[in-house]
């Protein structure tokens, strides 16, 4: 039985349930919660391993309080995925800069989201903060030996192309802000021209696949898996 916490906040209560019942199928441990303030109140209480949060809610809305949450030490390392109805870009684009891990249009099926829900999870328990070696699918970084391997190839990186896909693997569920990369991977005492991010994503992305990283556009870059 998998017993990680799941936190649902919506103000819909057929959403909750139909939710509730099949995320409690998988084996989770589900609370659930009505407004945004109920909702920070409740994941203050239980510190859940993945917040499902809607957008357009009573008393607080989805975008604050996903701001709020981050603003809490202890949920530092919570999932927040938003699941609302609003599919516009700006919408989207708003629950990424507001701290979100993952934005699904609710439109999606159950059983799809429950995959989804069962992966995010997954993934984020096999990589922690201080991994020496991080296996996620087919690839695999060694951080000890500055070796990166996919399918089996071996890959000799450059030191600041292996930082810059380390630190994107070191969590997968996050989108990582160009700012945050430069102060990781070059910091802030060097100064670098606007393109050497992109430049250093291009390259990884010939070698390892086109696929491996995707570019949220106005917000930053992430590790697909």
């Amino acid at each position: 039985m998998n017993q990680k916490k799941i936190l649902l906040i919506d103000d819909e209560l057929d959403i909750l349930e139909i939710l509730s019942y099949n995320l409690e199928k998988e084996g989770y441990d589900i609370y659930t919660a009505t407004n945004g303030n109920e909702g920070i109140e409740k994941a203050k209480e239980i510190i859940p391993d993945l917040i499902l949060l809607d957008v357009m809610m009573p008393e607080k809305d989805g975008i604050e309080t996903c701001q709020e949450l981050r603003k809490i030490k202890e949920l530092q390392k919570t999932l927040i995925v938003f699941l609302s109805a609003r599919s516009e870009e700006f919408s989207q684009l708003a629950g990424f800069q507001a701290g979100a891990n993952d934005y699904i249009v609710k439109l999606i099926k159950p059983k799809i989201l429950t995959s989804k829900v069962n992966a995010l999870l997954q993934l984020t328990s096999q990589v922690s903060d201080n991994a020496k070696l991080i296996e996620i699918g087919d690839l695999v970084i060694d951080k000890d030996n500055f070796r990166v391997s996919k399918a089996g190839q071996q890959f000799l990186l450059p030191k600041k192309e292996f930082d810059l896909l380390y630190l994107l693997a070191s969590n997968t569920e996050k989108v990582f802000k160009r700012e945050e990369i430069l102060e990781k991977v070059w910091g802030n005492d060097v100064i670098v021209g606007e393109r050497t991010i992109d430049v250093h994503i291009r390259r990884l992305r010939e070698k390892l696949g086109i696929n491996t990283i995707q570019t949220l556009k106005g917000i930053g870059y992430k590790l697909i898996v």
